[in-house]
Parts: C-alpha cells; sequence; structure tokens
C-alpha cells in the first residue's frame, strides 16, 4: 500500500525579522509569522495543490497554525492540531514551558481547527535533544498507522527533522528551511524520501538555517 507524507516546516517568523519584538511580547516564544512568512505558507499550499492530501497536522504554535491555514484555505481542509509536533521544547531557548494561545483561542481566530481531533503525543517541557526527536519520531509513526491516506504535517526545523528520520530510519541530514517541504513515500514496508527540503515553491528563501 502507497501512503505520501509531506512534512512542511512553517514560514519566516516575526522575531526573525524583528528580534525587538520578543522584548516586549505577551507570549514570547510563540511569534507569529512575519508578512513574508504568510507569502511563504501561501506559496507552500499553491505547491501543494493537487497532490491528494487528505489530512492537515500542525504544531500548536501560532506559527505553525497560521501556516496550516494558509494551505488548508487553498485544500479546503480542517487542521489536526497535533502536540506532537510542537518546536523543541529546548529550556537553553525557553526559559518556561512557552506560553501559547489557548486551544479555544486559536479555533477562533482559525476556524478551520477540527475541534473533535485531540493530539496523539504531548511535548513537555523541558526536553533534551534525544526526547524531542524520539517525541516527534513517535507522533509521525502515530500518525501514518492510524490515517492512511495522504497527510501534511507542518512543524518546526527540529520536528520536521524528528519526524522525517522517524519514518525514513538512520539519521539521513534534512534540510529542514523555513516552509521547505519534505516528501516521504511509503511503498509497501519501507519509507523513500523523495524531496529534501525543496524549496523551490517560494520566491524568497534564507541563506543560513536557523532553528531558533
Amino acid at each position: 500500500m502507497s501512503q505520501t507524507v509531506w512534512i512542511a516546516r512553517h514560514g519566516n517568523r516575526l522575531d526573525f525579522v524583528d528580534p525587538d519584538w520578543f522584548l516586549t511580547a505577551e507570549r514570547r516564544y510563540d511569534p507569529p509569522l512575519s508578512d513574508d512568512g504568510v507569502i511563504q505558507a501561501r506559496q507552500l499550499g499553491e505547491r501543494l495543490k493537487g497532490e491528494k492530501i487528505a489530512h492537515i497536522f500542525a504544531s500548536p504554535f501560532l506559527r505553525t497554525v497560521q501556516t496550516a491555514n494558509q494551505v488548508a484555505e487553498i485544500l479546503d481542509l480542517p487542521i489536526k492540531v497535533e502536540s506532537g509536533l510542537s518546536e523543541w521544547l529546548n529550556p537553553e531557548w525557553m526559559t518556561e514551558f512557552p506560553e501559547k494561545l489557548s486551544f479555544a483561542e486559536l479555533q477562533s481566530k482559525f476556524p478551520r481547527i477540527d475541534p473533535n481531533y485531540t493530539s496523539r503525543v504531548i511535548a513537555e517541557y523541558p526536553e533534551t535533544v534525544d526526547k524531542m526527536m524520539a517525541r516527534s519520531a513517535q507522533t509521525a509513526k502515530i500518525l501514518v498507522s492510524e490515517f492512511t491516506e495522504d497527510i501534511l504535517l507542518v512543524g518546526h526545523g527540529a520536528s520536521v527533522v524528528g519526524t522525517s528520520q522517524g519514518l525514513v530510519g538512520g539519521t539521513p541530514e534534512i534540510n529542514a528551511s523555513l516552509c521547505c517541504l519534505v516528501k516521504i513515500v511509503r511503498h509497501d514496508r519501507q519509507w523513500i524520501m523523495e524531496l529534501n527540503g525543496d524549496t523551490s515553491h517560494l520566491s524568497q528563501t534564507e541563506k543560513v538555517i536557523r532553528f531558533h
């Protein structure tokens, strides 16, 4: 049985464009997309138009939900918010568990969010890199076993790497730049990576990959 898993990173984030945003932000570890990040997300959606994606899953962070929402609008699909796709909850990046919009607040802003879906894996602060990689890999494996149609996972640099490696096995280098696409296809029981961090759909790409 064949199945395609598309894995995307969110678009550019406001604190990458305006580092001072962090100093006065209400939720400093949950920045929104920047203006060019919204454009990237829309270009991602246009790239995926015509693919047979049946389900979209997104990390609960604002930038990933915003990215998924742009795609969902174009593909006319709901969004399933999945904690297992979360940012790496790295205590060196975040001094405390990152405050985010509540599920109800997210849903009011993004009506495409599926109110009946509950996360299969819960990301817990603080995380080592090994714990984050294991959590991301577990999430990918659970989702492909439960949802057997073609799916899209929208995550972060670290969770794009973790979900990709979780499916194909080993530790291949994943090019997880902003709004990139990884395409992994199951042929019988083996997962083959057909695209690794593709950005050909973007009019603007980053020259140096930043995770934080």
